[in-house]
């Protein structure tokens, strides 16, 4: 491990956090490419059932990898913090605490995903028309569950140790073998959304072959031995941190699931639209994304260093940047939306239907970069039950009310559903700041 690269307690903020924030954002390119290439090469080779299928089915897988990608974040903030502490010696039985406990979920998601795929889709209520491919799509994705929950737990492996440029090779090799097997078995042996699935967990199987390669070959500044894969005290700490947030994230992506549910009821067209439009919104939210994941690693750091200055101005760079790189991504969006969703079908109203949802969106790519730089601040403090609180406010009491009584209005549109997404971000920047202001005036932070 480079120790001037990944040590975030000294030096330029703006450049070792622009440093290590680029691979993190690069990762999330690429994962992002996945949905986005499934998408694609359905929406082109396949049926408009098909589409709608992964629209409505990748809710579901997204629902399960955001809350494993939060509850995987207590691994990254316990390593940064040891490492900023000087024990390292106490990731080892971290990291074997760690498998236990994800390898219990990846075997209740299978479960779940396997045995009861056309509940699932009924329960998301998709198109009629769409349920039989919905269903199909989810039960491969959870098939292949395991290889999807290990990919994001090496990355937060890897990341808690200040290195997010491997988990960029890992998602990139199987971002090429996900865009070949779409080709090969959408577009060459139509097998439309079940393709898809196939083509996603086999991707990820090999990623995580390639990443627990590189990680037993790593020269790592830990060890690791067979008695640390067991249930341990480290196994309740990443829990501490970790449900929280993963609890924040499961009805947040449930309200994205109740959204889409919303949408399905107003059609086949309306609902590849909004499929579609979720596809670019998982790439416009990829910036903020990456603010929030690497604020946690180096605020953790810093933290354990005893370094509070340096942690809240790494919260305000990381705002600066957000902000710069958002105002550029919302004119993409507000003023080349349909150009954008018309690269993922050409069925012109899918597009328009897209475009409407794009629009009311759009200011949402501007808020999360202060949004997600507080977040990550307050995760890097292991303040993740405030993080879940505020998230419960914005998802129960703004976001799901708003898009419920939007999509019940005559002649509604998908922008003014689309509008929830901002209006629960402005509130929660609202409670943020006032937890940051409580915070200081206690000196907690």
């Amino acid at each position: 491990m480079n120790n001037s690269n990944s040590d975030f307690t000294q030096g330029s903020i703006i450049k070792k956090l622009i440093a290590f924030m680029m691979p993190i954002l690069g990762a999330l390119i690429l994962q992002a490419a996945y949905g986005a290439v499934d998408l694609l090469v359905v929406g082109r080779f396949g049926t408009t059932s098909g589409l709608s299928a992964v629209s409505t089915g990748s809710q579901v897988l997204n629902l399960a990898t955001f809350v494993i990608t939060q509850l995987a974040m207590g691994i990254t903030v316990l390593i940064a913090r040891y490492i900023g502490e000087k024990r390292t010696e106490q990731i080892g039985s971290l990291i074997g605490g760690a498998f236990v406990i994800f390898t219990v979920i990846s075997v209740v998601l299978f479960v779940i995903m396997v045995c009861f795929p056309r509940q699932i889709a009924c329960l998301m209520q998709a198109p009629e028309e769409a349920v039989a491919f919905t269903s199909t799509y989810i039960r491969i994705c959870g098939a292949g569950i395991l290889f999807i929950v290990a990919y994001n737990v090496l990355a937060a492996i890897f990341r808690g140790l200040g290195d997010s440029k491997s988990p960029l090779i890992f998602v990139a090799i199987a971002c090429v073998i996900n865009v070949i097997g779409d080709l090969v078995l959408i577009a060459g042996l139509h097998l439309d959304a079940a393709g898809a699935a196939i083509a996603t967990v086999f991707a990820q199987a090999i990623s995580v072959v390639f990443a627990v390669s590189f990680l037993a070959k790593k020269n790592l500044p830990f060890t690791i031995s067979k008695k640390d894969f067991r249930w341990n005290r480290q196994c309740r700490r990443v829990l501490k941190v970790g449900i929280p947030l993963a609890l924040q994230e499961c009805l947040t992506q449930l309200s994205f699931l109740a959204l889409c549910a919303f949408v399905n009821r107003l059609g086949l067209e309306a609902s590849s639209g909004y499929g579609v439009a979720c596809k670019i919104v998982n790439f416009a939210m990829l910036i903020p994304g990456s603010l929030m994941q690497s604020m946690a690693s180096f605020v953790s750091q810093n933290v354990g260093a005893g370094n509070e200055k340096r942690a809240k101005k790494s919260m305000f760079t990381g705002i600066g940047i957000g902000l710069v790189i958002g105002c550029i991504v919302f004119i993409f969006v507000w003023f080349r939306g349909n150009i954008l969703t018309g690269i993922f079908t050409s069925d012109t109203a899918v597009v328009q239907n897209a475009y409407d949802y794009l629009k009311g969106f759009a200011p949402e790519t501007i808020l999360t970069a202060i949004l997600f730089s507080m977040i990550g601040y307050f995760n890097g403090h292991n303040k993740t039950v405030w993080v879940m609180m505020q998230g419960l406010i914005q998802t129960m009491l703004i976001r799901l009310p708003f898009s419920y009584y939007m999509s019940i209005q005559p002649n509604t549109s998908l922008m003014k559903i689309g509008l929830a997404a901002p209006a629960a971000t402005v509130a929660g920047i609202m409670l943020n700041l006032g937890f940051y202001m409580w915070m200081k005036k206690k000196k907690e932070i």
